[in-house]
């Protein structure tokens, strides 16, 4: 018991400690306890967030600031328009269709597996090939069950994403144009000397800033670039996969491994062991290796300095707690836990207070 009371002493001998630590646990309490219901709140302030960059861009080049917010309110509202009418259309086409060939594809899959013992006897046994192929099914089935529960649902699905596209683009607006006047108020309940919060969130602000929109631009790009590329090989499906591979950028690491399956596999399913295969092949690590040795340093001016562990346990963590916007997030909240360690006074609080009595 004198061990814990010595810890909590030293690490919370300071006000300000003291008040960080209940900001994180009401803020993390709040998320984890209300999250759902506070779903659009909270996503409308990750927008606003992220338009706030391009307001304070204007705002510095003289533009005063209810015209800079309606300037950039209008573009976002003509890409979330352009998104939902032009995009989701379009994927959900492709979506559609490839689901109508997939037995076609498992068919063709399953005829090229089972010549594998007959190409590669030394290598391959025809029971291996039999219960690989055994464990696909079952995985399709299964696979099958869960888009048929979420189709019955999706009347609930529609009716909350009616209430997103209503509800959000309002909040987006007030959260912009209000931004002073909301931090005003809740600046009045919150204690005069807070010097360390004000600090870590200077240092969070600074790299989730040049984190998360760079994020965006970086999901854009590469979205873009493999859509074109895509359709310049005449690959099936160029929009869907190019959705997926600029989203595969979220996840460091694993996201690239991961997409690169269903690019790989629609390929071969469209043209076999042919040049055009090899040619798309490249062609996609060619956009993988720019975009992790050309954008990814243009983009981000400021490097989040984590090590690939950090970055892989943040996601798994933060993706369990709250789903997309957790893996989406993962390296900011890593960045804040890393900002509140680097800032969080330690043994030499203790040590000034027993100097002094």
């Amino acid at each position: 018991m004198q061990v814990l009371t010595t810890w909590f002493r030293r690490q919370f001998s300071d006000p300000q400690v003291l008040f960080l630590a209940l900001a994180l646990i009401v803020v993390f309490a709040v998320v984890l306890t209300m999250g759902q219901m506070l779903a659009p709140v909270l996503a409308s302030i990750v927008i606003a967030y992220l338009l706030e960059g391009l307001v304070a861009w204007l705002q510095r080049r003289g533009w005063p600031r209810l015209v800079a917010v309606l300037v950039v309110y209008t573009l976002f509202v003509l890409f979330v328009t352009l998104v939902l009418f032009g995009v989701l259309p379009q994927v959900s086409r492709q979506v559609t269709d490839l689901v109508q060939q997939l037995p076609a594809m498992i068919n063709e899959g399953k005829e090229a597996l089972l010549r594998l013992p007959q190409q590669y006897p030394e290598l391959f046994t025809t029971a291996q090939i039999e219960q690989l192929i055994e464990a696909i099914r079952s995985e399709l089935v299964t696979a099958g069950q869960r888009m048929l529960s979420w189709s019955l649902s999706s009347m609930v699905g529609v009716i909350t994403i009616l209430v997103y596209l209503i509800l959000m683009p309002l909040l987006v607006f007030f959260f912009l144009k209000d931004k002073e006047l909301i931090l005003g108020w809740f600046s009045r309940y919150l204690p005069r000397h807070r010097r360390i919060a004000g600090d870590v969130w200077r240092d969070v602000d600074r790299q989730i800033s040049n984190y998360v929109r760079g994020k965006f631009w970086e999901i854009l790009i590469v979205w873009l670039v493999s859509f074109v590329t895509f359709t310049a090989f005449g690959l099936h499906y160029a929009m869907l996969l190019g959705l997926l591979v600029g989203l595969s950028v979220i996840i460091p690491y694993i996201g690239a491994a991961v997409v690169t399956v269903p690019v790989v596999l629609i390929a071969w399913f469209q043209w076999g062991w042919s040049p055009s295969f090899i040619w798309i092949t490249v062609a996609y690590l060619i956009i993988q290796a720019l975009d992790g040795n050309v954008l990814v340093p243009v983009l981000f001016s400021e490097v989040v300095n984590l090590h690939p562990v950090a970055i892989i346990v943040a996601i798994l963590v933060f993706g369990g707690l709250w789903g997309f916007w957790g893996v989406f997030f993962a390296i900011p909240l890593a960045t804040l836990v890393q900002a509140i360690l680097s800032a969080w006074p330690h043994h030499h609080v203790f040590e000034a207070n027993a100097a002094i009595e």
